[in-house]
């Protein structure tokens, strides 16, 4: 399997289609993997959902149309899959700024969403060091939280989160931490920059590993037998981290034969003190081999 043509190929496909209602299923199945899977990867190595992407390509074409067509504006907006002038004005104003009759009377020039294409690029002699776990059922207990998707730099809604955990409550946590690995993780899950959400969010846990079904007041996500990438991250946080997470996408799934599955994305950190130069992470994300 050549997953960056088979991801390059599901591309080409939504290009073909942006002029009719996209069939999702069968990007899956170009692109040769799980709907979840394509969506995760799709996510990291755009920097958008699909969703997102499809909206913004739609509406770069029909920026075009507005400028070099006399079509009717209600007509390229039933075209680009929009019902009513008010939608679509809408939509239009939040990619380029202004309306679409505003565009056709002045023939401004507005940036244009480029169709993407993906490429594998290997930097130097970086190397990621990974490990495959098969880990037992388990439970994640902490505190919990919706919050936005954030790609780069610290993510606010999760500070706060962290801030929200005094000693005593750490303390709690980890008197039931009897299952490795020992210390604090952070867990997102429920990502929903999927098929129909223009905003990605995510839920996100902060607690511990542990075999107990419940305690006091604290989220319990039950976690079943899975099996793991564990990647292993040495550097100055959060850069290094961010990097490999970026890396993983980009790099480490088109290059062997696993897919991502549904299930938590754990990230455990050594300790408090993240000024240290070598800090050290790991990254936990749960896999199938795909042959």
């Amino acid at each position: 399997m050549d997953n960056l043509k088979d991801l390059n190929d599901a591309l080409e496909y939504i290009e073909e289609h942006l002029l009719e209602e996209i069939d999702l299923n069968q990007v899956d199945r170009i692109a040769g993997c799980s709907s979840y899977h394509f969506q995760r990867m799709f996510t990291y190595l755009a920097q958008i959902s699909l969703h997102e992407y499809i909206k913004r390509r739609r509406l770069s074409l029909a920026a075009i149309d507005c400028i070099n067509t006399n079509e009717r504006i209600l007509d390229i907006a039933l075209k680009y899959g929009y019902q009513s002038n008010d939608s679509f004005t809408r939509a239009f104003v939040g990619l380029h700024g202004m309306t679409p009759s505003y565009l056709r009377k002045h023939k401004i020039h507005v940036s244009s969403y480029p169709k993407l294409s993906f490429q594998l690029t290997v930097k130097g002699n970086s190397v990621m060091k990974v490990s495959i776990v098969e880990k037992g059922a388990f439970n994640l207990i902490g505190i919990s939280k919706r919050v936005p998707i954030v790609f780069n730099g610290v993510n606010p809604s999760i500070m706060e989160m962290f801030k929200s955990l005094n000693m005593d409550m750490i303390a709690q946590l980890k008197s039931i931490n009897d299952i490795e690995p020992k210390g604090i993780i952070s867990a997102s899950y429920n990502f929903s920059e999927g098929r129909m959400n223009e905003k990605g969010e995510l839920d996100h846990l902060i607690g511990v590993h542990s075999s107990l079904d419940s305690f006091e007041s604290y989220t319990v996500l039950n976690v079943p037998e899975s099996t793991w990438a564990v990647f292993d991250v040495r550097g100055p946080y959060p850069e290094t981290l961010q990097n490999t997470w970026a890396r993983i996408y980009s790099e480490w799934f088109p290059s062997n034969p696993y897919e991502s599955v549904e299930g938590p994305e754990i990230v455990w950190n050594e300790g408090v003190d993240m000024s240290k130069s070598d800090y050290h992470s790991q990254i936990w994300i749960p896999i199938k081999k795909t042959y």
